[in-house]
């Protein structure tokens, strides 16, 4: 188990000095093994160890007494110990556990400058989600069971089963928790566990590897899709192009939806995903767009030119003075004033993101989002104009408003970037400047 863990991590290359090593840890036989292991090899390769242990607080004195024992063993074996304790009001349900439990993961991941958190998913914890997914109606991609890898969480022990697991714990002398919730079949993966895996081992002893071969099957057909989806050039800055859409064939188009459930990890049904297709053709044609629930948090948005998913947003209050000529930093884009030095033969398009302009007085502007009571008085305009009724008169999306950048003076909106220019930076005289916004790569 050890060779294949270390073999994990060069394969890996994350084996460096220094580097700050973090394991989920519950304290259970998969997790006290892997952390028991980790620590081993940190002993030889100098890189630093701690354990992220939550509290579900689901079972009271036990869940407590857990905490307490996971703490201990950290102590003795001389391993930083992080701990949280969910409220108990939090929904007793296996997906909400599943959020609150990586929400608390990628927190402690910024929080500590985790380089790779590590979790004790096990060939047998392969098996349970196959059949998980089978029941609940999956396609190729769910048959590909757990990844190894995503962002900075890893999980070397999927090629290990439970038993070599128990073995390796006995042999160590560990003493690992038992969460009494396992026996309670209530929970799906249990129900799984205890009651349907021992009825695939009474036909196939080697049933696990059985279905390690699918996922690895599953795997090389859903990067042929891959090849072939990323080939339609649906997709332009992680919105579906509804043109491209609309020209897909239905099973594609199913599919398609399918991708979104699977990027966002929604909980997803064939109904919900025929429903979602069946709203986006019903929608197809708006031209201001419609919006439906796809999630608790989240919306899918469907116009005649884009399909995306909205995700929740702050309102960005940031202002950003501008002073003089150069470059300047609004959230995740780059806006850019410099002095005109030629005039083009064709002025760019308001949807280019860039302005030439005559700009009369010293610069003084701001660059912000927008208000209650903003006004503009468009290009080729004899008076001014509500915001609120221009960005109408654009077809922009509710959701997006919010999230135009503005370019003012004096409360007065000079330039609605990717939309429009006051009359006030018309170019009469001599173009004196270059105006772009860019977005960050």
């Amino acid at each position: 188990m050890i060779s294949r863990i270390e073999k994990f991590l060069k394969d890996y290359n994350l084996i460096t000095e220094d580097s700050l090593f973090a394991v989920g840890f519950s304290g259970g036989y998969d997790s006290m093994a892997l952390l028991d292991i980790l620590n081993k090899l940190s002993k030889i390769y100098n890189f630093k160890l701690m354990a992220l242990h939550l509290n579900h607080n689901w079972r009271g004195d036990e869940s407590e007494n857990e905490a307490q024992n996971c703490a201990q063993f950290c102590t003795s074996n001389g391993i930083k110990f992080y701990t949280e304790t969910l409220d108990e009001n939090e929904k007793h349900t296996e997906t909400r556990a599943r959020e609150l439990r990586y929400d608390f993961f990628n927190r402690a991941i910024e929080k500590f400058g985790i380089n790779a958190l590590f979790t004790a998913h096990t060939k047998s914890d392969t098996a349970e989600t196959l059949v998980y997914r089978l029941i609940k109606g999956t396609g190729i991609k769910g048959l590909q069971g757990i990844s190894p890898n995503l962002g900075k969480i890893y999980r070397p022990m999927l090629n290990i089963s439970r038993s070599e697991i128990e073995y390796y714990c006995k042999n160590n002398n560990l003493n690992p928790n038992f969460d009494s919730s396992n026996n309670n079949n209530n929970y799906a993966r249990n129900f799984i566990r205890n009651e349907v895996l021992p009825k695939f081992k009474q036909i196939n002893q080697n049933y696990e590897e059985s279905f390690n071969s699918l996922s690895i099957l599953a795997y090389e057909e859903e990067q042929i899709i891959k090849e072939y989806i990323n080939s339609l050039n649906l997709y332009e800055n992680d919105k579906i192009l509804t043109q491209k859409f609309k020209n897909l064939s239905p099973q594609m188009q199913k599919r398609i939806v399918y991708e979104i459930y699977v990027k966002y990890d929604f909980e997803y049904t064939q109904e919900r995903i025929l429903n979602t297709l069946k709203f986006i053709k019903e929608n197809i044609c708006a031209k201001s767009g419609k919006k439906c629930s796809i999630d608790a948090t989240h919306w899918l948005f469907v116009s005649e030119k884009y399909i995306e998913v909205l995700t929740p947003q702050e309102k960005n209050e940031n202002r950003v003075k501008i002073t003089t000529e150069g470059s300047y930093k609004f959230g995740e884009y780059q806006f850019e004033i410099s002095k005109c030095t030629e005039i083009p033969e064709k002025f760019p398009k308001d949807s280019e993101f860039k302005a030439y302009v005559e700009i009369k007085e010293p610069i003084d502007f701001e660059l912000r989002t927008r208000r209650e009571g903003d006004r503009i008085r468009p290009l080729g305009s004899s008076g001014e104009m509500k915001l609120k009724k221009y960005l109408i008169s654009k077809n922009i999306p509710n959701h997006e408003k919010d999230k135009i950048i503005l370019l003012c003076k004096d409360g007065k909106i000079l330039w609605v970037c990717g939309y429009g220019l006051n009359e006030d930076l018309k170019v009469v005289n001599k173009c004196t400047h270059v105006l772009t916004l860019k977005k960050i790569d």
